[in-house]
């Protein structure tokens, strides 16, 4: 019998390169694997923040009901804790108030339903308007003309021992329809 030395050592060879490539495949697999899951985390935390964040109202006074006229609308700021690390430990927001009767108050948000522009009180005409593309809302907040898809935020108001007080939030992204 002859030796088959030469297909044995090759049998070897081969079985060895597979097992090295094998091995290397799967060390690719791994690395890759890591890689992928460490740059997924970010935008899975992102996805998953407004599901998971816990909501931070609180009641806000912005000022005795007497100084506000029936008929009238005024602009008030507060103190609004952000639940957004970026935003510092206080973030200042502003709101309109409009007295319709004794009891009867709307807080308004300052910002237009399209973009976010900040919107101002023309006491003339009783509109709210906006400056960047042309928003107008009634003196109710109900949209009347321009851009936005809907009307004016409105914030819920309360009144304690004749202070008047806004349950305030973190807004909604005012650019999204609704």
């Amino acid at each position: 019998m002859a030796c088959n030395c030469e297909n044995e050592n090759l049998e070897e060879r081969l079985s060895k390169t597979a097992g090295r490539r094998s091995f290397l495949t799967k060390i690719s697999v791994g690395i890759g694997s890591l890689v992928g899951a460490i740059l997924a985390f970010p935008l899975i935390t992102a996805m998953l923040d407004p599901v998971t964040r816990k909501k931070t109202s609180a009641w806000r006074k912005v000022g005795l009901l007497d100084d506000f006229e029936v008929g009238k609308t005024k602009m008030v700021s507060f103190e609004n804790p952000s639940p957004y690390q970026w935003s510092g430990k206080i973030a200042y927001s502003a709101a309109y108030i409009r007295r319709e009767e004794n009891d009867k108050l709307t807080a308004f948000s300052v910002n237009c339903a399209h973009l976010g522009c900040p919107v101002r009180w023309e006491e003339e005409a009783e509109l709210f308007m906006c400056p960047c593309h042309g928003g107008v809302y009634y003196k109710d907040g109900t949209r009347a003309a321009g851009p936005p898809p809907r009307g004016l935020y409105t914030y819920p108001v309360r009144i304690k021992n004749n202070n008047i007080e806004l349950e305030t939030e973190a807004l909604p992204i005012t650019n999204m329809s609704s």
